[in-house]
């Protein structure tokens, strides 16, 4: 009787074990279908992200050649051109004689600028940033002897400078030291480069816009003083007023600030191109003594000029 009752009991046992492990496994099946879900899902995405990626960098390396080709495109044909060069003072620039601009040759592919300087108040120049340039190894510009010819006869020696470009139109760092022996850094740019032998004469078109706004004729001038070399455009205009006449002199050069006639200052007419004035006349029957000044070397410089009225 013993016997039997420790049979059933594992009989029993062995049910309730079977009973226990089918329903784990039954439970089971619902949490781990969706798992196996989850991490499929995330592996996909996973792999989508640096699919992303890689045409990103992909699409990057394909841009950088474009940007070089643009680059160098707008480097000009080898050659000798005036380009115009701006700068960030007004004690570093072109000479006034040379009307903001230096001579850009472009051989190989690489840009220089030769700027002719106001004066030799600067000693050096420096393609790049002031602390640098005072590093050791450093290769500083040296200058040239530049030779300006003033249009009221006089000359002057100043410094100028074969300046590196590396690009137009964007501004790059030309660091300086003058007489003081302190290095500045400054911003130039170059732009504008036209051919050297296609330069056009500026003085002739903007002689025949004043020609067209005046009606009451012309007469023929001449001018005597200073070195000889200062013109003035004859024939020249002339306007009929109450008093007498009111005489358009425009100058060879952009450099005349005032003018003064019989005690009188007076002021150029125009902003661009070479100085334009309009100065009463009382008559063309006897010549007109003027003083003009000029502002192209490094010092104005007043100038005693007599006006000769030419007639038939």
């Amino acid at each position: 009787m013993i016997l039997m009752k420790k049979k059933t009991y594992i009989f029993l046992g062995l049910i309730s074990t079977l009973a226990f492990f089918t329903g784990c496994s039954l439970n089971s099946e619902p949490v781990l279908a969706p798992v196996e879900e989850t991490v499929q899902e995330t592996e996909v995405e996973i792999v989508g992200k640096v699919k992303n990626d890689d045409e990103i960098k992909s699409e990057e390396k394909t841009e950088e050649p474009e940007a070089v080709k643009e680059e160098s495109e707008s480097v000009p044909e080898d050659g000798v051109y005036l380009a115009e060069f701006n700068t960030d003072s007004t004690m570093f620039h072109a000479n006034e004689m040379c009307d903001g601009k230096g001579e850009l040759t472009v051989k190989d592919g690489v840009m220089t600028i030769h700027i002719s300087l106001p004066s030799k108040s600067i000693l050096n120049l420096y393609s790049g940033l002031a602390e640098d340039a005072q590093k050791d190894g450093a290769v500083l510009l040296q200058p040239s002897i530049d030779v300006i010819d003033y249009n009221d006869g006089t000359a002057e020696e100043v410094h100028g400078f074969d300046i590196p470009v590396p690009f137009l139109d964007e501004e790059f760092d030309v660091a300086l030291i003058g007489t003081k022996g302190k290095w500045y850094d400054h911003k130039v740019s170059v732009s504008n480069p036209v051919v050297k032998t296609e330069s056009s004469d500026s003085a002739a078109s903007d002689t025949k816009e004043v020609s067209e706004n005046v009606e009451d004729g012309t007469i023929a001038v001449e001018l005597e003083g200073g070195s000889g070399k200062a013109t003035i455009t004859s024939p020249a205009l002339i306007k009929k007023t109450e008093n007498g006449y009111i005489l358009t002199v425009e100058w060879s050069s952009p450099n005349y600030d005032y003018m003064i006639v019989n005690g009188e200052k007076y002021l150029p007419v125009n902003t661009d191109g070479n100085s334009v004035f309009e100065i009463p006349l009382a008559s063309f029957d006897e010549d007109l003594n003027v003083t003009a000044d000029t502002v192209a070397m490094s010092k104005p410089h007043e100038i005693e000029y007599t006006i000769r009225f030419l007639k038939d």
